[in-house]
């Protein structure tokens, strides 16, 4: 196999571990109703609804809570107090913000599993679903643990 030099494998290419593992490098998806597609063919797959991966809050809003901590550390001299009490505001309204943004996530996740009981227990589709959701659910879980 190609690599670098150093033993890693050139971009794209496929390590001997993921050769064989039955796991796709594609990116995830949500497996479709039968008969009902994101784009219109039977047994094609849809986006995870669930947006794993995607940070809990837009970019545009981080940038905007950092650089409003880096302007309080700014005046941080000028009055030390004000500073403090308005960091802590600061923070109790971030706090706020991943809290209903985790609230949205899990909404989402559990329409995702429970939208799978209109099919009927058992289902290939309903399984693959649910361990799907497992997965998302473990993920997020992960990210809040290791903030």
């Amino acid at each position: 196999m190609p690599d670098d030099g150093l033993g890693v494998p050139s971009p794209g290419d496929v390590t001997a571990r993921e050769a064989h593992t039955t796991e796709s490098t594609a990116p995830d998806a949500w497996p479709t109703a039968p008969g009902g597609t994101a784009s219109g063919g039977v047994g094609e797959t849809a986006p995870a609804p669930s947006g794993t991966g995607a940070p809990l809050l837009p970019h545009d809003e981080t940038d905007r809570w950092e650089l409003r901590m880096r302007q309080l550390a700014a005046g941080f001299v000028d009055e030390p107090r004000g500073v403090v009490e308005q960091a802590d505001h600061v923070l109790e309204e971030i706090a706020g913000r991943f809290e209903e943004a985790v609230e949205r996530r899990r909404r989402t996740l559990r329409r995702s599993w429970e939208a799978s009981e209109d099919r009927g227990p058992g289902s290939d589709l309903d399984t693959e679903q649910l361990r799907l959701a497992l997965r998302d659910y473990q993920e997020l879980a992960g990210r809040l643990l290791h903030l």
